[in-house]
């Protein structure tokens, strides 16, 4: 019986929170493949695009800053989205150690492809976008993963 105890005790995977938000991230990343393919832009692409859409000419710095991703990662992300003559990528006038990322008009363009990116997901994970409570859920919990994240970014930093 002791043993039974013991057993029940010992970390299973489908306990774990880490393990349902790594299936969870990577089945709605996969969902995005889909849907961002006719746009040309990878889900990492996308969410540096949507952080230039938000606030246009940014430093790399900054927008790994607000993705989470080392330039390193995002370097090679940014010299594609270059290529593709979607962003422009400059020294600053004032550092020259920091380079400014912007928007070309393409990139600026490509945003009015990209609004239906939202909702089409959301149609590909089965939320009814009309459904008030649906919506409303889905809010929920992207605040709450909002402060789960924030809580742990903060510890780790400490």
């Amino acid at each position: 019986m002791r043993k039974m105890e013991a057993d029940e005790q010992m970390p299973r995977l489908d306990n774990q929170l880490c393990f349902a938000l790594y299936r969870a991230s990577r089945a709605i990343i996969r969902a995005y493949g889909p849907i961002l393919e006719p746009l040309g832009l990878t889900y990492p692409q996308y969410l540096v695009m949507l952080a230039l859409w938000q606030n246009d000419r940014q430093s790399v710095r900054d927008i790994g800053a607000k993705l989470s991703l080392d330039s390193a990662t995002l370097t090679p992300l940014l010299k594609k989205l270059e290529v593709r003559g979607l962003v422009t990528r400059t020294r600053s006038e004032k550092d020259e150690r920091v380079v400014d990322i912007a928007l070309t008009k393409k990139g600026q363009k490509l945003r009015e492809s990209a609004s239906a990116v939202p909702v089409d997901l959301a149609c590909r994970l089965g939320v009814d976008v009309t459904d008030k409570d649906s919506l409303a859920e889905i809010r929920g919990l992207r605040e709450t993963l909002t402060r789960l994240a924030a809580g742990f970014e903060r510890r780790i930093n400490e």
